[in-house]
């Protein structure tokens, strides 16, 4: 049985798309056409993978407003695994995604938290230095999966400074042993202010 389930969970393209959207993002809602536009697939491909994943148990649906709605079911018995794979493939730099953010000009600080690394944070992506939101949210939008990130850009005095007040929010994110610092230009101010 579970061989069957773990078999059928990626045997094809639009169905890894969608777990990438629902593992990612456990706490979100979707419904057909918003997923056809968002990861850019047939509908009827679409409809046939979320069907596959309500009959195995990953996903839920509901009805809402005369439309599907599909969510992630926590409960499932392979959900932590799962998450942490496609959580772990983020974290790797296998996303072209991460690896254009960190190689940003003017970056001095980047740590990657929340959906990036399956904890509950008030942000997925902290960014310190001299960037443009702009580009940030242009990296993000041409990629499906991080559509929905979170995150917050500080100026690198204004970071500091935050830090050296001991801001509660900045310490929750730094702190967080399960966040994962990809870029630290500024290490030294860093751990002073962990102390």
């Amino acid at each position: 049985m579970v061989h069957v389930a773990l078999k059928a969970l990626f045997s094809s393209q639009t169905r890894v798309k969608l777990l990438s959207v629902f593992l990612l993002h456990p706490e979100e809602e979707y419904f057909i056409r918003q997923l056809t536009r968002l990861l850019n697939e047939q509908i009827n491909s679409i409809r046939r993978e979320l069907e596959n994943l309500r009959r195995i148990g990953l996903v839920r649906a509901r009805n809402k407003n005369r439309k599907k709605f599909y969510k992630t079911d926590t409960e499932f018995l392979f959900f932590t695994e799962l998450r942490n794979m496609f959580a772990k493939e983020v974290k790797g730099g296998e996303s072209a995604t991460v690896s254009a953010l960190k190689n940003l000009p003017g970056l001095q600080f980047m740590e990657l938290a929340g959906s990036f690394v399956g904890t509950h944070s008030k942000i997925d992506l902290l960014v310190v230095g001299d960037v443009k939101k702009d580009v940030i949210e242009l990296l993000l939008a041409q990629d499906p999966t991080m559509r929905n990130v979170k995150y917050s850009l500080f100026p690198k005095a204004d970071f500091l400074y935050r830090l050296s007040l001991r801001d509660r929010f900045i310490l929750e994110i730094v702190n967080d042993p399960r966040h994962l610092v990809v870029v630290n230009h500024i290490v030294k101010e860093v751990e002073e202010a962990r102390k």
